[in-house]
């Protein structure tokens, strides 16, 4: 399938496409140096150890070692096969596919997952267009504008109604050729105890639910008559997991890059009120607590986080659980408080967009200034069983804090809380950090240079020929005549198998007419375990201008090598002979000579 899109046109698309934008979508990058780093989205971690080089439009992680191109990106994030992947792209860079290639994608794609995902997008037009012009949303809309969104909101979230009707909607799925009890199954429609296929969503206004690329995965029901249950989301399917996505994460996270912050809220409504009002960095759990999934994803593009839940005991309770979890992937947690017990919609509403912003967004307390007022609601300060209770818990989570400052600022506001000496409080944290083994200070945490990572790695010491290898392969991946010289020189004789399977597709590469393009040049590999070890040799900083001598230098270490290989297996050979002749004094006088070349080979 692939064949059928011409090489050069394969090539335009990954050209068009700049890795670092493309994985900007899905990660936060800092530029350090000539790559940029961020976290990476494959495996959990805390200080960023994955790597971009614009340059050689190639990724890495020096964590999990993955690592490849813009295609091969998409592949792990996505799930995408390699045709899906340069379908994507080209559409992103509004490149045309030949359309017999579009035909074969189109009937491949004709999955439970794509006609799932069909059927919502269309879904999606249809419940706006009912909300937007049917006689029946009239109460719908009286009540979206009662709430204060304007139309241009309502344009912008797609909000819809869907029809009170068994009939409607499923007739209208049909007309437009989707098999009814496949939607059944995938989650799209229900089935009633009676064996009817209705719309789970019917009587209510609808709020499409959108992945990180924007397609409607399913919907938030809200009924606004005594219909029950009052809120109601799609049920879990292949495509909606509640517990890995966010509300308006699409639309918020461009902006939350920009600001390196994310206000969370807990509603929708919370969320178009605040877009509404200008602030686009929001998004919201969906109905359910926060999971570690949904806090590592929101960890990987911003720093800070502001929790913005309602003023009551519950929505401080869940601030509490939401704000160790945020802490826990890594994340900066600021907690907003609103006056009044107000939620987040009511005061925008009574106050507007500018003040909540400035009183309650900017006006944020801290992690542990939110953890010293929370704790001080289980306890009566007025007693002094409770006094020292509580103390005891806040000094467990002040030796929890990784800066020195922070420990030292809030251990001083203990003690002059209760009247104490600021270093009696600060012995126990002390006490407390030495048996958690948490004795060193976490000092530069945004330092994401790739010295920084690879020191905090341990690193194998490899052999003097095996690095040759690799510093003479970065070479001929960076540049054309090197390869054909050592082609000429070496060959395929390397001393890694790895090795030789790489030079010998990349003097193919060339051959074809090809220029040093490590980016291109993987695409040729289907090995998973060849193309990790071209991107980890080809992140290897390399200089531009290598002289000849040093060429020279790696080619006769390869040798050596195999010259004393060579060695070694004759000895071997004579070893044997003079065992069969019963001439062990020779044998074990050869083992000795083997033994002294084979340590030779070890020290170098």
């Amino acid at each position: 399938m692939v064949s059928q899109i011409p090489e050069q046109l394969i090539d335009e698309i990954r050209q068009a496409n700049d890795i670092v934008d493309v994985i900007s979508e899905y990660v936060s990058l800092k530029k350090q140096g000539r790559n940029y780093f961020g976290l990476c989205p494959f495996h959990g971690e805390k200080t960023a150890s994955f790597s971009v080089t614009q340059e050689k439009q190639i990724f890495h992680c020096f964590g999990c070692g993955k690592g490849g191109n813009v295609f091969t990106f998409l592949m792990e994030q996505e799930g995408f096969t390699f045709q899906q992947a340069v379908t994507h792209l080209a559409q992103r860079s509004g490149h045309s596919l030949p359309e017999r290639y579009l035909n074969q994608v189109n009937s491949s794609n004709h999955s439970v997952d794509q006609v799932s995902l069909q059927a919502h997008e269309l879904l999606t037009k249809f419940y706006h267009h009912i909300f937007s012009h049917a006689k029946e949303a009239e109460t719908a809309r009286n009540y979206i504008n009662d709430r204060g969104l304007t139309d241009e909101t309502i344009e912008q979230f797609q909000i819809g109604f869907a029809p009170d009707s068994n009939e409607i909607t499923t007739q209208f799925l049909e007309k437009k050729a989707f098999n009814l009890q496949e939607l059944v199954s995938s989650n799209v429609l229900a089935r009633s105890d009676q064996n009817q296929i209705y719309d789970r969503m019917r009587g209510r206004i609808v709020f499409p639910i959108r992945n990180h690329l924007a397609k409607t995965v399913g919907f938030a029901g809200r009924s606004i008559t005594n219909l029950e249950p009052k809120y109601l989301n799609s049920p879990e399917s292949a495509l909606f997991q509640k517990g890995k996505m966010l509300f308006n994460f699409d639309l918020a996270r461009s902006e939350m890059k920009k600001s390196g912050q994310a206000i969370l809220f807990e509603g929708y409504m919370d969320v178009f009120s605040a877009y509404q009002a200008g602030i686009k960095n929001v998004i919201a759990s969906l109905g359910t607590s926060v999971t570690e999934h949904q806090a590592a994803l929101i960890r990987r593009y911003v720093d800070t986080v502001v929790i913005c839940f309602d003023g009551d005991d519950a929505g401080i309770n869940a601030t509490f659980k939401v704000a160790k979890l945020l802490k826990k992937v890594g994340c900066q947690v600021r907690v907003a408080t609103i006056p009044d017990q107000l939620d987040p919609d009511a005061f925008i509403k009574k106050y507007g967009g500018k003040r909540f912003k400035e009183e309650v967004i900017e006006a944020s307390s801290t992690y542990m200034g939110f953890i010293i007022n929370f704790h001080k609601r289980q306890f009566n300060l007025k007693v002094e069983a409770d006094q020292i209770a509580y103390m005891r818990l806040i000094v467990e989570e002040i030796a929890q804090l990784k800066s020195a400052l922070d420990r030292d600022r809030y251990v001083r506001e203990i003690a002059k809380m209760f009247d104490l000496s600021p270093g009696a409080i600060l012995e126990d944290v002390d006490q407390i950090r030495k048996k958690q083994g948490s004795t060193r200070d976490n000092v530069g945490l945004k330092s994401h240079t790739n010295e920084r990572v690879l020191k905090n790695r341990p690193k194998r010491l490899l052999p003097a020929y095996h690095n040759a290898e690799k510093r003479l392969i970065a070479y001929m991946l960076h540049d054309r005549t090197i390869a054909e010289q050592i082609k000429h020189t070496l060959g395929a004789s390397f001393n890694i198998e790895k090795h030789k399977i790489i030079v010998t597709y990349l003097y193919a590469f060339y051959e074809d007419g090809n220029q040093a393009n490590v980016s291109q040049f993987i695409e040729r590999l289907n090995d998973n375990e060849i193309i990790s070890e071209v991107i980890e040799i080809a992140m290897e900083p390399i200089t531009t201008d290598v002289s000849s001598d040093e060429i020279s230098d790696y080619i006769r270490i390869i040798r050596l090598e195999q010259d004393d290989k060579s060695i070694i297996r004759e000895l071997i050979a004579k070893q044997k002979q003079a065992e069969m002749n019963r001439d062990y004094l020779e044998a074990a006088k050869i083992g000795m000579e083997i033994m002294r070349i084979q340590k030779e080979l070890k020290e170098k």
